[in-house]
């Protein structure tokens, strides 16, 4: 995963260029508005699909470490919920996600949503007319643990994402999203 300031700076077409470069393959149309839309990819994935359902697999409060800290702009030590979610449809899982969203943030009502399992983030701000807006950091390639082998049953690479929801000019929630580099090709 890059990192560095001139990758954060870059047009997103110029990363999905390099990663297609870098990987030696294209990429469908689909794989890239899934990888560099700012908008919910719950709202696309049930264009595509019909309405999807989420799952979520863990969920917990944590004080936040000095990496995840700096992913969401608060002090280590700071309250944060971790979510580990996979989206799909029926047996068919589409995307897994993982999120961090300082505590301190949000509302009551909001944070209640949260910790009610199975509603997607995107969803959530929708509900409440949050306004927001989503800075993509990174677009990688990740090999897969053996919970994404488990759970998509494969250990090909997966295409990854990761970006902040900012909301009052403040990081409202970190997320990163990945599926693997088959999905998402012929629709």
């Amino acid at each position: 995963m890059q990192n560095d300031k001139n990758e954060a700076n870059k047009p997103l077409i110029e990363k999905i260029n390099d990663l297609e470069k870098d990987y030696g393959e294209k990429f469908s149309n689909t794989q890239k508005i899934l990888l560099t839309t700012d908008g919910s990819i719950t709202a696309i994935l049930d264009v595509l699909y019909g309405k999807i359902s989420l799952d979520t697999l863990d969920q917990h409060f944590e004080d936040a470490d000095e990496e995840r800290a700096k992913l969401v702009n608060v002090n280590a030590g700071d309250e944060i919920n971790f979510r580990e979610v996979i989206m799909h449809k029926g047996d068919q899982p589409l995307i897994y996600a993982i999120s961090h969203v300082p505590l301190g943030r949000c509302s009551k009502e909001v944070c209640s949503d949260l910790l009610r399992a199975d509603i997607p983030i995107g969803r959530i701000l929708k509900n409440y007319n949050i306004e927001s807006r989503r800075e993509i950091n990174n677009i990688f390639i990740e090999k897969p643990n053996e919970k994404l082998i488990d759970l998509f049953k494969t250990d090909e690479d997966f295409l990854a994402r990761d970006y902040v929801i900012i909301s009052n000019d403040e990081i409202l929630m970190w997320i990163k999203e990945m599926f693997p580099v088959s999905y998402f090709k012929e629709i």
